[in-house]
């Protein structure tokens, strides 16, 4: 019975082996899509933050002003084409023509796209890390709304990929100090401080704002002394 249990286990195992040897054109597929529709659109910021926020909360119109104001000064908004936040941002920038991105996840719940994408530069993934890679070459900007899973993910994504200089220093804000004080007080106090696996200025990278007009003040501050260009 064990042997029989083994052979079937390991028809498996192999089937399995040779449909992921196929899944890289499906992977290289959706890098080339991503990387062809992006290098179009000029420099973006991107846009992170909860699907489940809903129209009226105080951040989804926080989220749509920001969006708002930083389409107004010349750049193009890349979220993760979903509701929540996510539409909230894309919305912002097509209420002033701004550039709106989505770039969508296949999720079996929760996940649809938003109406406000730009037809032209709405895509779907397959993969969370393709995708990932799209949000972080190609904005010059990283705005964290509050948010969950998603979001932290997102986080210490970009946090780490700025703290070890894989990509040029980029603009890192936290908005809603209500939201993030405790855990940036948790990243310092025993992150730093007590078990000290992060140097002391990491944190000094992420700012945190509660306003729109506090976000546009630090980014067009920021590109007066810095390059545009993709991270990496």
């Amino acid at each position: 019975m064990k042997d029989k249990l083994t052979k079937v286990k390991m028809r498996d195992w192999t089937e399995t082996k040779a449909h992921s040897s196929w899944q890289i054109f499906k992977i290289m597929a959706e890098f080339v899509q991503g990387f062809e529709t992006l290098a179009k659109v000029g420099p973006c910021v991107t846009i992170f933050g909860s699907a489940r926020t809903k129209p009226g909360h105080k951040y989804y119109e926080l989220a749509v002003e920001i969006a708002k104001r930083l389409a107004e000064a010349g750049f193009g908004i890349i979220t993760g084409g979903g509701p929540g936040i996510m539409e909230a941002a894309n919305k912002g920038a097509n209420m002033v023509s701004g550039r709106s991105v989505g770039l969508n996840i296949d999720l079996p719940f929760e996940q649809t796209s938003n109406p406000f994408i730009d037809r032209e530069t709405s895509m779907n993934f397959d993969y969370f890390f393709v995708r990932k890679v799209m949000f972080t070459k190609y904005s010059q900007g990283f705005i964290m709304m509050p948010g969950g899973w998603g979001t932290m993910d997102e986080f210490f994504e970009v946090a780490t990929l700025i703290q070890t200089r894989k990509f040029t220093q980029t603009p890192m804000i936290c908005i809603g100090s209500d939201y993030w004080s405790g855990l940036f007080k948790w990243m310092k106090e025993t992150m730093q401080e007590s078990e000290n696996n992060i140097s002391p200025g990491d944190l000094d990278m992420i700012k945190i704002f509660d306003s729109a007009e506090e976000v546009v003040t630090y980014m067009s501050e920021f590109y007066a002394h810095n390059k545009l260009q993709p991270n990496f």
